[in-house]
């Protein structure tokens, strides 16, 4: 696998996805839940070497939320322990509850730093497309970082045809590629990557993250980062670390993956520098 343009040489952006919408407790006694364990938890994983982090914000009981109040209630949290050490990014993932009026409207009210939309709800279809189309672009021209979510080679030459006709904005953006969401128990490879590679080649200065689910996740953004990519960890996609046993925390995650990232010449991207991509 070779991507001809590396794009990030040997900067990488290490985000960090501290709990996502699905995972309880239940899972793993350390995943971040309230505001407060989120912002403790986000500030060891900047210590680790994180610079942006994927927040999704929960109800008093624990249900994914993309409530107006739930939001601004960890965003407060995370602002006040760390400031503007980290890049926060507000998820938008509609877990089969929200609908795409719903998913703008939160980032609409916030405007936060950053925020990832998945194309495949915000344009379930091609009579979305008008609508989501100036939402990116009212999202470009406030200032907020998209990261743009695809689950396949399919959806990724879904985005690039989007750019050639022009719904949507040329920079302010990022992309995501997400492996393993299909497969049986949610198991990713490294050769995952592959079928994405002849289309990341056309991206033209777009930065690309890789996320993967299952216990080779570290396998696989290693793979990523070889390849020129920003990587994207923690408990929302893998709950174990390198040795096939359960993590202690997010941020021996990120630590374990910072140490990878180094012995292939990669380099975490500090915040201040990240905030200068795009």
């Amino acid at each position: 696998m070779q991507v001809q343009n590396k794009l990030n040489q040997d900067n990488c952006i290490v985000i960090v996805a501290p709990n996502g919408a699905r995972k309880s407790k239940l899972d793993h006694p350390s995943l971040p839940i309230t505001p407060d364990e989120l912002a403790d938890d986000v500030a060891q994983c900047v210590a680790a070497g994180a610079s942006m982090v994927h927040l999704h914000a929960r109800t008093k009981t624990g249900r994914h939320s993309l409530e107006i109040e739930d939001n601004l209630a960890v965003i407060k949290a995370v602002k006040e322990k760390l400031g503007d050490q980290v890049m926060i990014q507000l998820t938008t993932e509609a877990v089969g509850i929200y609908q795409p009026e719903q998913q703008m409207a939160l980032i609409r009210t916030i405007k936060p730093e950053a925020a990832s939309f998945a194309l495949s709800e915000l344009i379930p279809d091609s009579s979305h497309e008008k609508t989501a189309s100036e939402f990116f672009y009212w999202v470009a021209q406030e200032g907020i970082v998209a990261q743009y979510i695809v689950y396949s080679a399919e959806q990724l030459a879904y985005y690039l045809d989007l750019r050639k006709r022009n719904l949507l904005p040329k920079s302010k953006h990022h992309l995501l590629l997400v492996l393993g969401r299909y497969h049986k128990q949610q198991e990713s490879e490294p050769s995952d990557l592959e079928p994405f590679i002849h289309l990341i080649e056309q991206l033209d200065k777009i930065r690309w993250a890789v996320c993967a689910f299952g216990k080779k996740e570290q396998d696989c953004l290693e793979a990523a980062a070889k390849l020129g990519g920003d990587i994207r960890i923690g408990f929302e996609n893998n709950l174990f670390s390198q040795t096939g046993e359960l993590a202690k925390n997010n941020a021996a995650q990120v630590e374990e993956m910072v140490a990878r990232l180094t012995q292939i010449k990669c380099v975490a991207m500090k915040t201040d520098t990240l905030r200068n991509q795009f």
